[in-house]
């Protein structure tokens, strides 16, 4: 069952996923936050923060791309922000929760992957000196 999918400005609660998804029946939550951080391979410096953009169906995508991911037994609660994010700040949560551990665990893992490859959301990484470079754009043909 899908509890909340959001792409929204507001900043994300880790909490707030793990309450959605948690139910008397299930014995197992697995919980993934990516922050930002202050580096990347592709950077030539230091990461000072994020600036990330959505395509208007961004929200839907999301609902579908956890949809595509939900199975009899679990709940599912998946965001993903927008706008500037500071180092140290989430930019994506999910927490899925199932009968078993093993369920749970792949399930978030697989959906986190799905949402990093074909959310249409992108990233200007800003690095200390003033530069910047876009990463995500590859996505852009799919939320046509």
């Amino acid at each position: 069952m899908i509890v909340a999918t959001s792409v929204s400005e507001r900043p994300l609660d880790a909490i707030e996923h793990m309450d959605a998804v948690a139910h008397d029946a299930q014995g197992a939550t697995a919980l993934f936050v990516g922050t930002v951080r202050d580096n990347d391979p592709d950077a030539n410096g230091r990461v000072v923060r994020l600036e990330y953009s959505a395509h208007p169906d961004a929200e839907a995508v999301l609902t579908e791309l956890a949809a595509a991911a939900d199975a009899e037994g679990l709940r599912i609660a998946v965001s993903h922000r927008v706008g500037t994010l500071g180092i140290g700040d989430a930019a994506i949560v999910c927490a899925v929760s199932s009968v078993h551990r093993a369920e749970a665990f792949d399930v978030c893992r697989a959906l986190v992957e799905s949402v990093k490859a074909e959310l249409p959301v992108w990233k200007k990484q800003i690095e200390a000196d003033g530069s910047y470079s876009w990463v995500g754009l590859g996505r852009l043909g799919s939320a046509q």
